[in-house]
């Protein structure tokens, strides 16, 4: 295992738990399009993707039509479905425990930056971060545009001293496009059989197992 010295973390579904305000704010955008969705578990693959990509490869929207979703969705989910949200249990520990081992944590996320910013500052762990890396419509959409822009914001050049950690096989493609190793951690939305489809270089059970392997 490398002592990497720099950890770059996903937020949904990796810091926090946040499935009941992206499921219940895709249902409210969907339902303007007159598409019903009964099972709430089916929009749980809105998780960590970019949104715009979600309406387009789940329910076949055009491009205008996923950007017209998008801001239906952003409607509610900016006002209420943001707070409908949870730390998972353990992560600050975790965060503080990789700040005592010297390692230093930035974001990067496919949640657009002010979300971003107004989570960890809703939980009070924005100060855990030495950057916050999110997504910016006309800048870099992508993941792997995202993980370059926390590089390149932050001078970091050497990527064996980078690891990246998600919930979503977006999360390790996006990290392998740039030459950065992974982690996959299966406590999120993401399964044993995504994250070894996608090449994550490791794959942690939960935030222990995490923590073992990060950490030591």
């Amino acid at each position: 295992m490398k002592n990497y010295r720099y950890l770059f973390l996903d937020l949904d579904g990796t810091l926090t738990d946040s499935a009941p305000g992206i499921v219940r704010s895709a249902r409210y955008a969907l339902d303007s399009f007159g598409i019903r969705v009964d099972n709430p578990e089916d929009l749980l693959r809105f998780v960590g993707p970019p949104l715009e990509d979600s309406f387009i490869d789940f329910y076949h929207f055009t491009p205008e039509q996923a950007d017209e979703a998008v801001k239906i969705y952003r409607k509610r989910y900016e006002t209420i479905g943001v707070y409908e949200n949870a730390l998972y249990p353990g992560i600050v520990e975790f965060l503080d425990a990789a700040r005592a081992a010297g390692k230093v944590l930035m974001v990067a996320t496919s949640k657009p930056q002010r979300m971003a910013d107004l989570v960890l500052s809703h939980f009070g762990i924005a100060d855990r971060f030495a950057f916050v890396g999110g997504r910016d419509d006309h800048a870099h959409r992508t993941k792997e545009e995202v993980i370059r822009y926390v590089m390149r914001t932050n001078g970091l050049t050497d990527t064996s001293d980078i690891v990246m950690i998600g919930d979503r096989k977006h999360d390790i493609l996006g990290a392998r496009a740039v030459g950065l190793d992974s982690v996959g951690v299966l406590y999120g939305y993401g399964s044993r059989a995504e994250f070894e489809a996608a090449g994550a270089t490791y794959i942690a059970d939960d935030l222990p197992a995490l923590t073992r392997l990060l950490l030591g």
